[in-house]
């Protein structure tokens, strides 16, 4: 699987193409690329203008929302990382053993997927 954090939808507001190769790709295997809510905060600022690819590459991701399970994943995970991001958190989160992450913070997700004791590969954008 594939999950976005907010570094991948800027690359796409920069252009950056590879972003939206990859998660293209990951649609015709059949798979939903993922991000969460919080990360749409971080990046959602009316979808016009240079905003059209974010609006554009939202459309091919599920938004899975930041509950309360989700939420209490991701504080517990901030505290064995003793990391304080809970939007990065939450990002580690929805991703599982061996799923990809696109990020422009490969070092601080690094950090918690190793307290979360979980194999991602960060790619970074």
């Amino acid at each position: 699987m594939l999950v976005l954090d907010a570094g991948a939808f800027m690359a796409a507001e920069r252009g950056d193409r590879d972003v939206v190769a990859l998660v293209k790709r990951e649609r015709l295997a059949g798979r939903v690329p993922l991000t969460c809510g919080g990360v749409v905060a971080q990046v959602w600022r009316g979808g016009r203008g240079r905003q059209v690819p974010v609006a554009m590459l939202l459309d091919g991701v599920e938004v899975v929302p930041i509950d309360d399970g989700l939420g209490r994943r991701a504080g517990m995970l901030l505290a064995r990382s003793g990391r304080s991001d809970a939007i990065d958190a939450a990002v580690v989160c929805l991703a599982g053993d061996g799923d990809d992450i696109l990020t422009s913070d490969p070092g601080d997700l690094r950090g918690l997927a190793e307290a979360a004791e979980m194999h991602v590969e960060l790619i970074p954008v």
